[in-house]
């Protein structure tokens, strides 16, 4: 062939753009962008997860985590009171607790000792005297400029967040009407943590973001989900987000399957087995215990929260950056205090379909990956999302990316990112 019949013709006519939005590939990649969300998302006027108050009940108890790359303490004050603080010594930045949960009076580090109350307030120095009428710190020193990095903290019901930005909105209406409602569906009793999974992923942590407000996949890439029904694309469901965009809630009901029409509608997809057959049934006889009819639901919170309800399965998956090509992912599975026996042994086994190595949910990070690793190599090329209709907004159906693109239309605006733009 020669070279000159592989090019496109000067005269070819210019196609017309197709409707959908475009997303590069170097928000992915870009340490500068990495860099940006986390002074203008994670330490922004955003309301970050941090933790259960059921992980922290008693008087003194603390838990470690991250709000994007900073480490910070969540810690229950004599009071009652949930404090939140940077895990960084106000001395020479030292972590001040290295494991990730347990109960103190107070936080000492382990470098120099300096000691701190739960609220973050400097209450001990060693040596700050001298010995002997030598040494000691400066006679101006202040004890109360050199506390931990105090963060404003609020609860709703029962679930902590923090924020760095002071002028950030109340909670609730960072939120909004249709999170708080959602958080009060799933957060209605008291709580009892059945345990925690984490998984390190080598992505960027939007593409999980993307993933999580995805219910187009959920029914292509899960083989579990689609065979044994507990999620379709053709179930009744659909997708709601916040006035921003920026929040998104997935619905779907299992009891809308009918087997006929769906082996019909995935009868050339792999994802439908009906071959497939459980050797423990068991696994799916679960309760029905909201009586909305809804049997999945995913609620994504930006910037770092998935709060879900899969058949009987209760948990918060919590995004941990580490760069833009890593990511941590907390699942914290839970029940409710009241649940009898038999209703924690559901939960129990359940809890085989979720997390890292679960049924449903262990192609997701493999997804995540096998993006990253083939978007790394050329940044000047896009995505395309257009799946019912690309553009933001609700639907009333499950074949839609509409929940994509309002996270995308919303990061936008505030990373100022000015590539990631629709047609």
């Amino acid at each position: 062939m020669h070279e000159a019949s592989a090019r496109p013709s000067a005269a070819a006519p210019a196609r017309e753009a197709e409707t959908g939005f475009r997303v590069p590939y170097r928000v992915f990649t870009d340490p500068e962008v990495y860099r940006l969300e986390q002074e203008r998302i994670f330490r922004g006027p955003h309301w970050s997860f941090v933790a259960l108050e059921a992980e922290i009940p008693r008087s003194g108890d603390y838990k470690t985590t991250r709000i994007g790359d900073t480490p910070v303490i969540v810690m229950r004050a004599a009071d009652g009171a949930v404090h939140v603080t940077v895990n960084r010594c106000a001395h020479r930045g030292a972590l001040v607790v290295r494991d990730l949960r347990g109960n103190r009076s107070s936080l000492e580090c382990v470098y120099h000792q300096w000691c701190y109350a739960p609220d973050g307030k400097l209450v001990g120095v060693p040596f700050r005297k001298g010995i002997k009428g030598q040494g000691g710190m400066p006679a101006d020193f202040d004890m109360n400029r050199h506390g931990l990095q105090r963060l404003r903290a609020e609860r709703l019901h029962g679930v902590v967040f923090a924020t760095f930005d002071a002028e950030a909105p109340a909670l609730a209406d960072y939120l909004g009407p249709m999170v708080v409602a959602q958080m009060a569906r799933i957060f209605r009793r008291p709580l009892r943590v059945l345990g925690d999974l984490r998984q390190y992923v080598h992505g960027n942590w939007k593409l999980y973001a993307e993933n999580t407000r995805d219910p187009y996949h959920a029914s292509l890439l899960h083989l579990f989900h689609t065979t044994f029904g507990t999620y379709r694309s053709s179930q009744k469901g659909g997708v709601t987000l916040d006035a921003d965009h920026r929040h998104s809630l997935l619905q779907a009901s299992s009891d809308s399957n009918d087997a006929q029409k769906d082996q019909e509608i995935y009868k050339y997809m792999r994802s439908f087995n009906a071959q497939f057959r459980l050797q423990d049934p068991s696994l799916l006889a679960g309760r029905r215990e909201f009586d909305d009819g809804v049997t999945l639901v995913i609620l994504s919170v930006f910037p770092n929260l998935i709060v879900q309800q899969i058949a009987n399965t209760l948990a918060v998956r919590q995004i941990v950056t580490h760069g833009p090509g890593a990511f941590e992912l907390v699942w914290t599975s839970f029940g409710y205090a009241d649940d009898d026996a038999d209703m924690q042994r559901i939960r129990l086994k359940q809890g085989n379909l979720i997390g890292p190595a679960g049924l449903i949910s262990m192609e997701d990070g493999e997804a995540v990956e096998i993006v990253q690793r083939a978007v790394a190599s050329d940044d000047r090329q896009q995505s395309f999302i257009a799946m019912g209709g690309g553009r933001g907004g609700d639907a009333d159906h499950l074949v839609t990316e509409s929940s994509i693109v309002g996270f995308w239309e919303y990061y936008r605006k505030v990373v100022g990112f000015e590539s990631v733009k629709a047609n």
